[in-house]
């Protein structure tokens, strides 16, 4: 039987540190009052409705319900289990703890999860050992100091080479116990049809570690050294790792982002690497043109802007204007940063060096729309009336998808001064393409309010003696004698089986001597719906200290609440006589009602 963490233990890792730093670690939070607001990590949304209580130690989502203290946010944000949350914030606080493992119902993760975080953290050192300390490692080193990557950089960034043997990886891990199944589901690893046997995917690479963002390496990119293709193999998708969801060099980047307000989104490992070396630290990678809305709310929760920094060729262009539509929708504002010359960032640092890089690349970006009216340019001949024409026409577009009127008014200007044309002309024909462009997106957009229609959350009025329950539950929480006099008064006889079902821990919380404490009660529960109720509870607003009399009316709308049903019943029963013709009926029912009616009254005196 595994050992447990005593609770008093758990209490004091809970005590040790602060949730706002917790979750300002992932998520970008701005003090609100008493407490501090920012987007959800757990739902996609664009107005801040995610709450942290420094006083209550607890979050709370008012868009999707997620709450709980910051054991469970480390649980739900990062897929651990209780233990592994508990053991991460312990080595934070600097507090040792017994030698335990999971044994509290709360699974740690699934052993293939498990089995793959090994397989990568062996791999990291393996291949960091191939490439500094082996001979065939050479010329792989050779390859990264011709590409001024410091030996501190390397270090950093965890950078490696796999040898060119077919098996040398899998023999290594094999010999760790590591299974040909599990090997395989790593995607590192691949099976030879003809024997059946494990071979290693990549081989005479430069390897560089994709991390989560906890640090965790979930997948690998390898860059080949010779002329070889492909140039660049990144690990397939498996159960640890989705490029969509994944930032390379996220977990590095992060304090810099969350300190300039600030992220540089590059394509690749390679870029990222020398942005870093080069000064420029919130820099991170899309790992390709495909950027996502995942990658998009990751980097909302950290920043207030973001520069792109693609390659200059047609597919960076273009990658580039999708990210910034992404970025843009997700509430962030954007520039794109043009490279002269056609080159990438790695090698226009390796060319000008980090300085200019910062001022002339990153710092003289651009905004989306002067980035795009920059590249309707190109392939014009703006001498040729026709090509101006054409071009007018295209950046009108622009201008007319613009929602801020001084946005359309500045590129209208600069339209109007460059080729010599009357404002209010151009004025004219932009409001005409507004027109038009509003009148088609109209019936779209009436589509994606229908579709939308049922993933809304909807806020269901409870009737008052439901209400009732909430509102003693919320004082409950909070105050030890309010508890005591609803266990006393009602006996805990809630009439929803989750209100009923929160008192009832909450007598027991109480009755074991411990004082009101929402963290410490959010640790007893162990069941998720509980959790996020609880933590609704204890947002919910209250009078400070409790009026005598409010508890009281809550207490006597849950007592009377059975017979206000019964009431109900009857009403019913004595509209069917009536509509029978029964007046008898009609009229015995009526005086029952009038005998509940005085019953009830009777309760409030």
């Amino acid at each position: 039987m595994a050992n447990k963490i005593p609770e008093e233990t758990i209490e004091q890792i809970r005590n040790s540190v602060d949730i706002v730093d917790v979750v300002g670690e992932y998520v970008h939070l701005k003090k609100q009052g008493r407490n501090f607001m920012g987007l959800c990590p757990f739902h996609d949304e664009r107005t801040p409705s995610f709450s942290v209580s420094p006083d209550k130690q607890i979050y709370h989502c008012f868009g999707c319900g997620n709450g709980g203290n910051v054991f469970t946010f480390l649980m739900e944000i990062d897929g651990l289990g209780f233990v592994e949350a508990v053991k991460k914030l312990a080595d934070q606080a600097n507090i040792g703890l017994p030698n335990v493992t999971v044994d509290d119902g709360r699974q740690i993760a699934s052993s293939d999860r498990r089995k793959l975080a090994e397989i990568h953290e062996w791999l990291v050192k393996f291949y960091q050992s191939c490439l500094l300390r082996t001979q065939s490692g050479e010329k792989a080193r050779h390859y990264l100091q011709q590409r001024g990557f410091s030996d501190e950089t390397i270090e950093r960034f965890q950078i490696g080479y796999a040898p060119e043997e077919w098996e040398l990886a899998a023999h290594f891990l094999e010999k760790r116990h590591f299974s040909p199944e599990i090997l395989e589901k790593s995607g590192l690893f691949s099976k030879r049809a003809f024997d059946g046997k494990i071979f290693d995917r990549f081989r005479d690479r430069i390897m560089f570690p994709i991390w989560d963002s906890r640090g965790q390496a979930i997948a690998f990119g390898g860059r080949v050294i010779t002329d070889a293709q492909p140039k660049y193999l990144n690990s397939p998708e498996t159960e640890v790792f989705r490029k969509g969801k994944t930032l390379y060099a996220f977990h590095l980047a992060k304090r810099s982002i969350r300190e300039a307000k600030q992220a540089v989104v590059m394509e690749g490992y390679v870029d990222v690497v020398s942005a870093h070396q080069a000064g420029v630290t919130q820099a991170v990678a899309s790992l390709g043109t495909s950027f996502t809305n995942e990658q998009a709310h990751l980097l909302k929760r950290h920043a207030d802007s973001v520069v792109i920094c693609y390659d200059a060729d047609r597919a960076g262009i273009d990658g580039a204007l999708r990210a910034a539509e992404l970025l843009q929708q997700s509430g962030l504002y954007v520039k794109i940063a043009s490279i002269p010359g056609g080159l990438d960032p790695d090698d226009y640092i390796r060319k000008f060096g980090g300085s200019r890089f910062q001022t002339e690349v990153i710092g003289a970006s651009q905004t989306v729309t002067a980035f795009k009216i920059h590249h309707m340019r190109k392939g014009k001949n703006l001498n040729d009336e026709g090509d101006q024409l054409r071009y007018i026409e295209e950046v009108l577009r622009v201008i007319a998808a613009l929602p801020k009127a001084v946005e359309r008014d500045h590129y209208l200007r600069q339209l109007s001064e460059e080729f010599s044309l009357s404002l209010d002309a151009l004025k004219q024909q932009q409001y005409a393409i507004y027109r038009q462009l509003k009148k088609s997106g109209m019936k779209a957009e009436a589509n994606r309010n229908v579709n939308m229609r049922g993933h809304v959350r909807k806020q269901t009025l409870l009737p008052a003696p439901l209400k009732a329950e909430r509102m003693l539950l919320a004082y409950m929480i909070q105050d030890e004698e309010i508890a005591q006099r609803v266990q006393e008064e009602l006996a805990g006889a809630f009439h929803v089986e989750e209100h009923e079902a929160v008192a009832a821990h909450l007598f027991a919380y109480y009755a074991d001597g411990n004082p009101p404490d929402i963290g410490a009660f959010i640790d007893q529960l162990g069941n998720e719906k509980l959790v996020r109720m609880v933590t609704e509870l204890a947002v919910t607003p209250l009078n400070e200290p409790a009026n005598e009399q409010e508890i009281n009316d809550y207490i006597q709308q849950v007592r009377t609440y059975p017979k206000r049903l019964e009431i109900e019943e009857m009403k019913r029963q004595r509209k069917a006589a009536e509509s029978a013709g029964d007046s008898d009926e009609a009229a015995r029912i009526a005086m029952k009602i009038l005998h509940i009616k005085r019953e009830i009254k009777g309760m409030y005196l």
